[in-house]
């Protein structure tokens, strides 16, 4: 269990940071930082392994949280595949 605050920039779309909110944006490399610009909290929650979230993984976000400081949730992908057949 981890309470986290979740941030987006303004320079990437559906692209969210999660850091630990006692640690803050301190473990966030500087270059990702920049790539974010300017940060906006949009959410502060307590993290369990059986919290369900829209797109990641709850687990895999507390695992990389503990081990980096921080975790990046990148856009979803608009690829799809068009090969398969019916």
């Amino acid at each position: 269990m981890i309470r986290c605050d979740i941030y987006k920039g303004s320079k990437k779309a559906e692209m969210f940071l999660y850091v630990p909110s006692d640690r803050g944006l301190q473990d966030v490399p500087e270059a990702l930082l920049t790539t974010f610009g300017d940060l906006k909290l949009v959410m502060s929650l307590l993290l369990t392994n059986s919290r369900k979230l829209a797109r990641v993984d709850s687990t895999a976000v507390i695992a990389e949280l503990q081990q980096k400081g921080f975790y990046l949730q990148m856009p979803p992908s608009n690829w799809t595949d068009t090969s398969a057949k019916d």
